[in-house]
């Protein structure tokens, strides 16, 4: 029994407690934290002050004790760099929580407005693609969601910076179309009038600074007193941004127009015009730039090119046109179907060439050239080559005779000009007689008018004189200049025979030589054939 009392296997006692302590089992944490901070929220200290601060401020007397702190903390310090010191430290610890506060503000207004905004991004950068360049500026500062939207390429492919008062410079276009890159497809610049869209056959010119012609509701002193202002803010470098990256942003360029960019010369917008060989839409108005070297440039780079505006800042003083120049453009550039020469010293022949030549062409505008008399026109219209044209614009044309109008409504009466739907002769000046275009036709007796409507009451035919005698003389208008510091574009009115205001405008515009230029203006080494009642063919196409 005792054996068995004592046996250690079966006698062994539990251990006390006190002599053979047990560890305790670890329980798992389950929000570990190698850095505990008795602080729930894990503030810092600085966070804490903060805190404190912000919520002192909160109290209406918030202003004044912290202005009372402030001042015993500067007393307490006797030393004036001291308390300098803490003024510049104020300032700064001030401003730094003034941007704080500004950032965290758009942070939220961000969030809100990504959650607000039902469109996903891809749609967003869709609707901004659709605006027009001010509008989408406006739609980028609003917050950092459509900020973001908005340095999308596509939002940029249609770039239109033109503006009535100038307030756009060199380095807005370069970060416009840097942002387009290869995306960019249209690109409007300059200063023009009111409505600068693609103008029409009844639409008035487009304001330039030394343009002869009156746009409507603004006057040559608005025009005088604003010159100054607009020629120091697009530069002749405006479009250099096409050619970087190799002319990346220029290749698919299919649209560009130029309002009056007074310091752009030629060299510079040819330099341009070689970056854009995917050219369709060129318009081009009030820059001084020469007329040939522009079409010959036109013609070695843009051959897809299907419109062609070019008004002159001189009317009638560019007689730069060579023939060879004419017939580049038409064997170069067959597909084009629009084209207006305004306020060039033109020849008929030239003029022949281009109209003849291009097969496609439908728009035709030779407003206020200065040598145009018609006989281009001859037999143009009952064979390929002009047969199409759709609208014929030949409005102030100087030395435009009336002859070459009657024969023109004679041949649209027997059948030619099937397609011709717009039709515009008027002259501020008259027509001008067969022997001397100082004589001058006032009335519309001798052309076959209501003969044209009757035979084509489906066309638009507009032939508006003046009354006899309203036409200035040419040496009462020159005395009239030297008396004069302005020489305004319309000295007096009258109304015509059906009722409409016309307005007479002096000839100081055109080019001081009065001749039409047709007599002895040819180019030469350029055979010439006289015109004929059979056909005369000047290009070998």
């Amino acid at each position: 029994m005792d054996a068995l009392l004592h046996s250690p296997s079966s006698m062994a006692k539990r251990p006390c407690p006190s002599q053979n302590p047990r560890l305790p089992i670890p329980i798992p944490n389950p929000n570990p934290n190698p850095n505990p901070n008795p602080n729930p929220n894990h503030l810092s200290d600085l966070d804490l002050l903060l805190d404190s601060l912000l919520r002192h401020s909160s109290s209406s007397s918030a202003s004044l004790s912290v202005d009372l702190s402030f001042e015993r903390l500067l007393d307490s310090h006797s030393s004036d760099s001291d308390q300098a010191l803490l003024i510049d430290r104020a300032l700064q610890l001030g401003s730094s929580l003034l941007d704080a506060a500004k950032r965290s503000a758009r942070k939220r207004a961000s969030k809100h407005n990504s959650l607000a905004w039902v469109l996903p991004p891809d749609l967003t950068i869709k609707v901004f693609s659709m605006l027009d360049t001010q509008s989408l500026c406006y739609a980028a500062a609003t917050c950092s969601l459509f900020n973001k939207c908005a340095m999308d390429p596509s939002c940029y492919a249609n770039i239109d910076l033109t503006t009535v008062v100038p307030k756009v410079n060199n380095a807005v276009v370069s970060t416009m179309i840097h942002r387009a890159g290869r995306a960019l497809q249209s690109l409007k610049l300059g200063v023009v009038q009111g409505s600068h869209a693609s103008l029409g056959p009844c639409q008035p010119l487009v304001y330039t600074i030394r343009n002869a012609v009156e746009v409507s509701n603004f006057s040559w002193n608005d025009k005088r007193s604003r010159q100054g202002k607009e020629s120091s803010i697009l530069t002749r470098s405006c479009l250099s941004p096409l050619l970087g990256d190799n002319g990346a942003p220029g290749t698919l360029l299919r649209r560009l127009h130029l309002y009056n960019i007074e310091r752009m010369d030629s060299s510079s917008l040819c330099g341009a015009l070689s970056a854009c060989p995917s050219l369709l839409d060129l318009e081009i108005v009030g820059l001084h730039v020469e007329l040939r070297q522009t079409l010959i440039s036109v013609s070695a780079n843009c051959h897809l090119i299907e419109r062609l505006f070019f008004e002159s800042s001189k009317t009638g003083r560019d007689d730069s046109l060579k023939s060879q120049t004419c017939v580049d453009l038409v064997n170069n550039c067959p597909d084009l179907t629009s084209l207006a020469l305004r306020g060039f010293k033109l020849h008929d022949y030239k003029v022949r060439i281009l109209v003849k030549g291009f097969r496609k062409l439908k728009y035709v505008d030779f407003s206020t050239s200065y040598s145009i008399s018609g006989t281009f026109l001859r037999n143009l219209g009952s064979n390929i080559g002009g047969n199409l044209v759709e609208v014929l614009i030949l409005r102030d044309c100087m030395h435009l005779k009336e002859v070459e109008v009657a024969r023109l409504l004679t041949a649209i009466i027997s059948g030619d000009f099937k397609f011709l739907k717009h039709l515009d002769i008027s002259n501020r000046e008259g027509l001008a007689s067969e022997s001397d275009w100082y004589d001058r036709c006032y009335n519309s007796s001798a052309i076959p008018i209501k003969q044209v409507l009757e035979e084509r009451p489906d066309m638009c035919l507009l032939a508006e004189f003046p009354f006899e005698g309203s036409y200035i003389e040419i040496d009462q208008m020159f005395d009239s200049e030297v008396n004069s510091d302005i020489s305004l574009p319309s000295r007096m009115s009258s109304h015509s025979s059906d009722g409409s205001m016309l307005m007479s405008f002096s000839v100081s515009s055109y080019n001081s030589d009065h001749g039409s230029g047709n007599e002895d203006g040819r180019d030469e080494g350029f055979v010439f054939y006289e015109e004929s009642s059979d056909e005369v063919d000047f290009l070998a196409v």
